[in-house]
């Protein structure tokens, strides 16, 4: 049995966050991360928006990128104590995710993390609170999605949450909050969206009802993201919906090994003082997942529609992926991102010497290869890689070497 689950009400367009002063309740909790939100003025919005409704607010801010157990832990201590019934998450995914897992903790006080990330594993929410999110970036598509996700930094892995209980009620996708993001995030989280589309188009659980977001999304992102990365905020406005369109499909859709991977590197480096952005990482990965992938000919029938789509497709099946593995990375190069690890700077910007040395790859490999086959992920991937092929794919992805197997 298959299933298609998305919020009940997803409101789009400029000036949509007004729809919070709609809401009907008696308190809401608002969760955030930096100072974006409030120099904005959309933090201030949203808080004048709940009072006309009636309600009264508190804010749990300062939520870090790549939210942390413990940053979980604390929300949920603010959520009991101030026991809201709306929790209302705004800004990158970073906030959003966490105040999923903070909502799982608040009605479930009991729950120790380990249960959390079991994959649809999680006990019926809204019992306490319902869920409103709204992104500020162009990427993650969180508030529409049954995912978030956690690092445990102590063991330098991020964790994936899946279960629909964590699907939002209400998504508020205003472009006019897309409009504050610098060009590095945009280019991030723009390919973070190409990545969702293009891996729940591949995906085992693909479908009828998630294929057609999934290719409209692709071809969106191909005509706006570099656009809107240097400057031009109608495209903005239209990777804010691409990458929602993208969100919806995956969500139903479910990913593939460029997420695991990208789940199992992104923290793992941290002690040499920096991070692979998670965007950036499934930008330098697709290619070579989609090289691996099209080994099998049902993956590569369907690169090849994805090609077709986009206006890149060849006079045979093998012509269009490579056509499509070519235009990924002309993308990467348009927007400032590194093709492979060894290339990647502290600051994820393309230098001859990344952060991460080779010696130091080398010795955490088998274990990033290991826990990247058992990420959330890897089940709906169209070829299901062993530990050694899991370890050359990676190593591809550290050298920038051809995937030949």
């Amino acid at each position: 049995m298959a299933r298609f689950t998305l919020p009940r009400d997803i409101y789009h367009g400029r000036g949509t966050l007004a729809v919070l002063k709609e809401l009907r309740g008696h308190r809401a909790m608002i969760c955030v991360g930096g100072s974006t939100m409030k120099k904005y003025g959309f933090l201030d919005k949203a808080i004048a928006y709940l009072r006309e409704a009636g309600m009264e607010v508190e804010v749990f801010g300062g939520i870090e990128p790549d939210p942390s157990v413990e940053t979980v832990m604390r929300g949920a201590e603010a959520m009991l104590k101030f026991q809201p019934d709306w929790i209302v998450a705004m800004g990158g995914g970073s906030p959003i995710d966490a105040a999923k897992a903070m909502w799982v903790k608040y009605e479930y006080p009991e729950i120790e993390f380990e249960d959390m990330v079991k994959v649809f594993g999680l006990p019926r929410l809204r019992q306490k609170a319902h869920f409103v999110a709204i992104p500020s970036t162009s990427g993650t598509a969180t508030e529409v999605t049954a995912f978030a996700v956690i690092t445990d930094y102590q063991k330098g892995i991020k964790y994936p949450m899946a279960d629909f209980e964590i699907t939002p009620d209400i998504a508020i996708v205003d472009a006019e909050l897309a409009d504050t993001m610098p060009p590095k995030l945009v280019a991030h989280t723009g390919m973070d969206a190409m990545t969702h589309a293009v891996e729940a188009y591949v995906s085992t659980c693909a479908g009828s009802y998630t294929d057609g977001m999934a290719l409209l999304a692709i071809e969106m992102i191909k005509d706006d993201l570099v656009d809107s990365y240097n400057g031009d905020l109608k495209k903005r406005g239209c990777m804010h919906d691409a990458q929602c369109l993208a969100g919806m499909a995956f969500s139903n859709a479910l990913l593939g090994i460029v997420h695991s991977m990208a789940h199992k590197t992104g923290a793992v480096f941290e002690d040499l003082g920096a991070h692979i952005i998670h965007g950036a990482a499934n930008a330098m990965y697709l290619p070579k997942v989609i090289a691996y992938n099209a080994k099998v000919e049902s993956a590569a029938k369907r690169y090849e529609v994805i090609a077709y789509h986009m206006g890149i497709a060849g006079a045979t099946t093998e012509e269009s992926v490579q056509n499509l593995i070519a235009y990924l990375r002309k993308m990467n190069d348009e927007l400032n991102i590194p093709q492979c690890i060894k290339n990647y700077g502290a600051d994820s910007y393309p230098c001859e010497q990344g952060f991460v040395p080779e010696t130091v790859f080398l010795e955490r490999l088998p274990e990033i290869a290991k826990n990247a086959i058992a990420d959330a992920c890897t089940g709906s991937n169209p070829r299901q890689p062993n530990q050694e092929e899991m370890e050359k794919l990676l190593k591809c992805c550290y050298y920038d070497l051809e995937v030949d197997f």
